[in-house]
């Protein structure tokens, strides 16, 4: 038998022993290892994890349930490699190949494999959703020009296309902002508005399933647990896994201002004299702990942080802005704009004129879409960076294919001279996120 048939067959197998398992009130089980790249992350629930929970089933009426977007083999997140497996097997006709918004365009030709493939191709190359926001009222700007290279009619300059990575639905102890804008009040808001956007339903959830679907996805703690060359993420004194991960205290602002201390991930110090089988792999992940926590970079032109620091210039490390202790966000609700909304060739761009007169080029204008605000164009939440191996690409907007290019990236971005060897370091300790 061929790989591929049998690839579509145990694909197929899964898919029905999960639809079964679900309707049966099984459970997925604690910790149930999942393959990555890199190796092996798990997810640790603080109580069973129900298929039979509303955010495993279909809420709506285009067969979409949370878990079509928040793949528990993906980090809880969508991936590329795994999309374009669900998209070989169903022919682009899984649940998630929604012309709504899993197109390039909503009104995109989706009648033939073929067509779905392009149609659907920003989804299967960078897992990005697309969705759209108003220009507020009140805004302080005006999107005079776009470029779209998907020319579709749905896209705006009132009502700009944007496409987005989904965040992990999972780690949720430690967040500081719900949804890359920071958009949502409270996660029953943003799990009710998810719902009735992506699944079109024919009712809203109720309270009931709202209530269900946040109770789990607050339960869920997602780590990398094994290394392809370092073994076991939580020997040797080591404190990788998810079972570290949810021991780990948070509140707002634990790491910010008088209390910020850089050293904001301690899971591998004592691998920095690491002896055995394993020694080099895990000094290296020790030696990229150190570099996150302490290489200088050099921080300008970043709004939402020069500005507000009142410096156009500053000295920092990783841990300036991704400060929260061992999993990696800001401890605190903040909005940066980095760059990594200048155009691209694959995503449509706008042009922005300012009331003030500034004018700015973008592919996603960011929290602007939600304040109003020429001075939040291009801001975004900072990331937590947990069970990072297991859902690339990075960045809102799937930019990064690699962890590597997200160090590449900050390298040049900050000035931070990094070596090749120094590069291998930070990407060994992130892939153990």
């Amino acid at each position: 038998m061929s790989r591929q048939r049998v690839l579509l067959a145990v694909a197929g197998l899964v898919t029905v022993l999960f639809t079964i398992s679900a309707c049966a009130g099984f459970h997925l089980p604690n910790l149930l290892p999942f393959q990555d790249a890199s190796g092996i992350f798990r997810t640790f629930g603080l109580g069973p994890i129900s298929l039979s929970s509303p955010f495993f089933n279909k809420l709506g009426s285009n067969d979409r349930a949370c878990a079509s977007c928040h793949d528990s083999s993906d980090g809880w997140s969508i991936t590329p490699e795994h999309l374009q497996q669900r998209f070989q097997i169903t022919q682009g006709k899984d649940p998630v190949f929604r012309a709504i918004d899993g197109a390039n365009c909503p009104s995109a030709d989706v009648s033939t494999v073929e067509a779905r493939s392009s149609a659907y191709s920003l989804l299967l190359n960078k897992g990005l959703i697309r969705m759209s926001l108003p220009v507020p009222a009140n805004a302080d700007f005006s999107i005079i020009s776009l470029t779209d290279p998907y020319q579709c009619a749905e896209t705006t300059a009132d009502q700009p296309a944007l496409y987005r990575r989904p965040l992990p639905s999972t780690n949720l102890r430690f967040l500081n902002g719900i949804m890359w804008d920071g958009r949502e009040p409270d996660l029953r808001t943003q799990a009710r508005n998810a719902t009735l956007v992506h699944t079109q339903p024919k009712r809203p959830p109720t309270d009931s399933e709202l209530r269900q679907i946040v109770n789990l996805e607050s339960s869920l703690f997602t780590a990398q647990s094994d290394d392809n060359l370092a073994g076991n993420l939580s020997s040797q004194g080591a404190r990788g896994g998810p079972l570290f991960l949810a021991l780990q205290p948070f509140d707002p602002g634990i790491n910010s201002g008088a209390r910020f201390n850089p050293k904001a991930f301690t899971l591998y110090s004592k691998w920095a004299s690491a002896n055995g089988p394993n020694a080099a792999a895990r000094r290296s992940i020790a030696r990229g702990e150190v570099l996150f926590n302490t290489r200088p970079m050099i921080i300008s032109q970043v709004a939402g942080f020069n500005d507000v620091q009142g410096n156009s210039q500053a000295v920092g490390t990783c841990t300036t802005c991704h400060n929260a202790p061992n999993s990696g966000g800001s401890s605190t609700f903040t909005m940066m704009n980095i760059g990594t909304d200048s155009p691209k060739s694959d995503l449509p761009s706008y042009v922005i004129l300012c009331h003030s007169g500034t004018q700015v080029s973008t592919t996603d204008p960011g929290r602007a879409m939600v304040t109003g605000k020429c001075a939040d164009i291009g801001k975004f939440k900072v990331p937590g960076l947990r069970d990072l191996a297991a859902r690339a690409p990075y960045f809102h907007n799937g930019t990064a294919l690699t962890l590597m290019e997200v160090v590449t990236f900050y390298n040049q971005r900050f000035n931070m001279l990094l070596t090749e060897d120094e590069k291998s370091d930070l990407v060994a300790f992130m892939n153990t996120l």
